[in-house]
């Protein structure tokens, strides 16, 4: 689902050329066409998430999909940018929107030992298909132009796309089961899974700081995803050439999802997210520095690499923090913080790159943009800290009041 539905989403940098050049259009403009849709496909799961866990999640995956093939093939039939912004802004960001908070919600209820390897493995899809789906997406508009692409992709999201959200499985307890393969609860608590309602979870201090922290991060997480290949183009690298530093950052991308993941489950979520944001705003500083093919193309794997990590550890730090009562509702508002920050960032940079000529102070900014996350990711982690410390001390306090108590009646 992930490799669908991102894969399609992620091939917007090949078009982009081909988009500026057919409808005279500045880069900032045709860049706002994948703001909007990242806007949706993160916004949208405060609608989606909520209906997946009353519908289910097979559902609103099959609409998804049903949605960005739509939007992809209406999207090779536009006279005008505008009805670029419809046919993809709306197609491929509603789709995208309405399957992605659901698929992630469901994965958590299945898994609890490694839970964090689990969503890493689930989201590795996002990985592979910006590995696969630029560089195909650039052969058909070679052989085909960018509308008949556009037409062959949207065939792709439908049937492949639908056939696999007919697998989804909403939650182990639809098959008797229990999480890890463990027995299942008893009806009454299986009735009445553990964790916060949304109202509690989005006014705690916890999901204040992760709210802000992705807020601030995604100002830049999505830049290079849009400006990376006109960037390379601009510094002389061929078009076969440019297109691959995407399947890089795909490659980094799953990585950072099979191996960071695991890793979270060993070092503490809190603190693998400090590392993901703060080699984010590494990586962007190598981007900076770097005009051949080479030094981009190591910039976009420890870039995906890192973007990779933060991507499959939210989902599973939320359910650390609030539970699964809620998951797939509590994403979603959480994801809407992605959202104002993909519908600024990569328009913005577009427009700074029309005016300056030069992308450097988009880089720069989202390398500082990823640096402040990561000293809010910080602050949680000493939080986290400061709380298991004082529960632990209590937990001592009573057992040793208990035993005093116990000798004085003895």
């Amino acid at each position: 689902m992930t490799f669908v539905g991102f894969g399609s989403a992620y091939t917007f940098s090949a078009f982009l050329e081909s988009l500026q050049k057919d409808f005279g259009a500045s880069r900032g403009s045709v860049s706002l066409v994948f703001s909007l849709a990242g806007f949706l496909y993160f916004g949208l799961g405060v609608l989606s998430g909520p209906l997946a866990d009353r519908w289910g999640s097979r559902r609103l995956a099959v609409a998804g999909m049903v949605l960005v093939g739509v939007g992809l093939a209406l999207a090779s039939q536009a006279q005008s940018l505008a009805q670029i912004y419809l046919a993809y802004g709306l197609g491929v960001g509603l789709g995208v929107g309405a399957s992605y908070v659901p698929v992630l919600g469901a994965v958590q209820r299945w898994f609890v030992k490694r839970r964090g390897f689990a969503s890493g493995l689930a989201v590795s899809g996002i990985g592979v298909g910006t590995l696969v789906m630029p560089p195909l997406a650039s052969f058909l508009i070679a052989a085909l132009g960018w509308r008949h692409a556009y037409l062959a992709l949207g065939g792709l999201a439908v049937v492949l796309g639908v056939g696999l959200a007919l697998l989804i499985e909403n939650d182990p307890k639809d098959r008797g089961l229990g999480p890890d393969d463990d027995p299942p609860q008893p009806q009454s608590a299986a009735a009445a899974p553990a964790g916060f309602t949304v109202r509690d979870a989005v006014r705690s201090r916890r999901f204040a700081g992760l709210y802000a922290a992705c807020l601030i991060s995604s100002f830049g997480l999505f830049v290079p995803f849009v400006h990376l290949v006109p960037y390379a183009l601009d510094h002389g690298v061929p078009s076969t050439s440019a297109v691959l530093l995407l399947g890089a950052i795909g490659v980094g991308s799953t990585a950072g999802r099979f191996f960071l993941g695991g890793l979270a489950d060993r070092m503490g979520r809190v603190r693998t997210m400090l590392l993901m944001s703060t080699g984010m705003a590494l990586s962007l500083l190598v981007w900076a520095a770097s005009n051949g093919f080479w030094g981009l193309a190591v910039f976009a794997f420890f870039y995906g690499a890192f973007y990779g990590g933060f991507v499959a550890l939210l989902p599973a730090l939320v359910m650390d923090y609030f539970g699964g009562r809620n998951i797939s509702a509590i994403i979603g508002v959480l994801y809407t913080s992605v959202a104002f920050g993909t519908l600024v960032g990569p328009a913005a940079a577009g427009f700074a790159f029309d005016i300056s000529r030069s992308y450097m102070l988009p880089i720069l900014f989202s390398a500082g943009a990823n640096l402040v996350a990561a000293g809010i990711m910080s602050a949680m982690s000493r939080m986290d800290a400061s709380s298991a410390k004082q529960a632990n001390t209590a937990a001592l306090r009573g057992t040793v009041g208990h035993d005093s108590t116990h000798a004085r009646r003895t």
